[in-house]
């Protein structure tokens, strides 16, 4: 319990230290052969929206952390995507845990491809807790901006509805993942993926509504 306390004040003391120059958020780097990297400007572009619309005080450009580092304590959200592959090892499962019983929050994009990989590597983190749909009723869909939907479908991939599940400790969303959605594909570069405006708006306003959840805005 001291050390969650102390993990917990890190996180906090961090937060409220970067306040004058932005809160820095970041990309989590992982093994197993994924790609990671995948959507290079989608959180830059989200910082950019975020900072101009919802009045955060986001540090411009994102970081790039392993995701057993202890580094990770010092970013309040921070974002996992990609296609591919994702192997924790013992050190990291234990490393993220600590992260999200500490007040941390991830948010993980399915880049199509991701989905066996991810929920079998979460059930090593918490072993004991399911994946849990969220209603399109969760506060996460009504911050500025109203989906009344729920998750909006940016990419159509599978043709399956998009999904958003999370994963709750004490009733605190500690891990939102976006599935058959794609949010990071809509928050790139216009050229990237040539999205109608109107839908890149959409995912964009979708990435604002978890930011300002997050950092309750």
């Amino acid at each position: 319990m001291r050390i969650l306390l102390f993990l917990f004040t890190i996180l906090i003391g961090n937060t409220i230290a970067a306040q004058n120059q932005g809160v820095k958020i970041a990309l989590i780097k992982y093994n197993g052969g994924g790609d990671w990297y995948s959507d290079p400007t989608a959180l830059p572009n989200l910082i950019k929206y975020c900072n101009k619309n919802i009045k955060t005080n986001i540090y411009p450009e994102p970081s790039t952390i392993d995701i057993g580092s202890p580094e990770i304590f010092n970013f309040p959200y921070v974002e996992l995507t990609g296609h591919g592959n994702i192997i924790l090892s013992e050190s990291e499962t234990i490393n993220l845990k600590l992260y999200l019983e500490a007040g941390g929050f991830l948010h993980v994009d399915d880049n199509y491809g991701l989905d066996k990989y991810f929920r079998r590597e979460i059930k090593k983190v918490f072993p004991d807790k399911d994946l849990i749909e969220l209603p399109p009723s969760h506060p996460i869909f009504h911050q500025k901006y109203d989906f009344n939907n729920g998750l909006p479908k940016i990419h159509e991939h599978d043709g399956k509805p998009a999904q958003a599940f999370g994963i709750f400790i004490d009733d605190r969303l500690v891990c939102l993942y976006t599935y058959e959605c794609d949010l990071g594909d809509g928050w790139e570069d216009p050229e990237v993926h040539k999205d109608p405006a109107e839908l890149r708006e959409k995912a964009l306003k979708m990435g604002a509504n978890i930011i300002s959840f997050v950092f309750g805005q």
